[in-house]
């Protein structure tokens, strides 16, 4: 029996499908065309009358909240199943979901998180893997939960669009991977962890009871992400380094956010925002870095709600 196409919290992988989400009788409705300026074979691009394709563009767009209705899904891309090598990787995800399942009691507890990335750094990971350069981007960030390769839970598309700027054709570009967790354990915010605490463990969370974000360490990082999708799509208000955008931004710039959160954030998270904010007109912070901050500190919904009354006022 084939695989089902779905995204949920099971697995998706059957015995007979050698690693392939995709159930065979949607292949003949991908386009064997290289999907926009994507470059070599790493991807083909999925027709709009495609099942597979409406189910991660749904997946998407239902995780990116009040923003889904002012955003438009481009493209779809699907891993090319066509490479040699691309084939060797499924089956080796194979191998590995079943030996963590023999680790863990029969469980290998495999999820779908989204990796948000420059469209280069995509078309990278895809052909070659995750590298360094993907582990550094979190090195030095306070708010991340370790350093390792972080992924947003599938559902929440929103906060992974949020973080990434805009290409040269205007668009954002997120990657959905298959990822083999095994038995996670609960990473703090700020941590400088790079590897499992112990045996027992195989990832990281930010919250056991509701996962968030995933974390895979680099020691296992091309064992357990397998790139699955590429979403490419077009948000007018998610511009710029997402809902913190620039001054020419129709959301809401950065300098009016900072007026606006001394009234909504105690003492003490005012002052982490104010310390960050001050290190980033610095030019000792990243814009991705304090967006990241904030988004730690102040909280995805407050800022949400931010954005929405400037709205209502505009």
């Amino acid at each position: 029996m084939a695989a089902q196409v779905e995204i949920d919290d099971q697995e998706s992988f059957t015995n007979s499908d050698h690693g392939e989400i995709i159930d065979d009788s949607f292949s003949d409705n991908a386009d064997s065309r290289l999907a926009g300026n994507f470059t070599g074979d790493s991807t083909v691009l999925l027709r709009e009358d495609n099942h597979e394709y409406d189910v991660i563009k749904n997946c998407f767009l239902s995780g990116m909240g009040p923003f889904a209705g002012e955003t438009t899904v481009v493209a779809v891309r699907k891993n090319s199943t066509e490479r040699v090598t691309t084939k060797a990787k499924f089956a080796a995800s194979v191998v590995f979901t079943e030996a963590m399942k023999r680790k863990n009691g029969g469980n290998a507890n495999v999820r779908y998180g989204w990796y948000s990335g420059s469209k280069e750094e995509i078309d990278d990971i895809i052909s070659y893997g995750f590298s360094s350069r993907e582990i550094e981007k979190f090195e030095n960030d306070n708010g991340s939960h370790g350093v390792g390769i972080h992924l947003i839970h599938h559902k929440c598309s929103l906060a992974a669009a949020i973080v990434e700027e805009d290409d040269e054709e205007g668009l954002k570009h997120l990657l959905l991977c298959r990822l083999i967790l095994g038995k996670p354990e609960q990473i703090s915010s700020g941590s400088n962890q790079s590897y499992p605490s112990s045996v027992q463990y195989d990832s990281g969370v930010d919250n056991l009871e509701n996962p968030r974000k995933y974390v895979i360490w680099s020691c296992n990082m091309n064992s357990y992400i397998l790139p699955s999708h590429v979403v490419s799509f077009r948000s007018p208000r998610l511009r710029d380094g997402g809902v913190l955008g620039r001054a020419r931004s129709p959301c809401v710039s950065l300098s009016l956010l900072m007026s606006i959160l001394p009234n909504s954030l105690d003492p003490p998270r005012l002052n982490v925002i104010l310390t960050a904010y001050d290190d980033f007109r610095k030019r000792k912070l990243k814009r991705e870095q304090l967006v990241r901050k904030m988004r730690e500190v102040v909280g995805d919904e407050l800022l949400l709600d931010i954005i929405k009354n400037q709205r209502d006022k505009d």
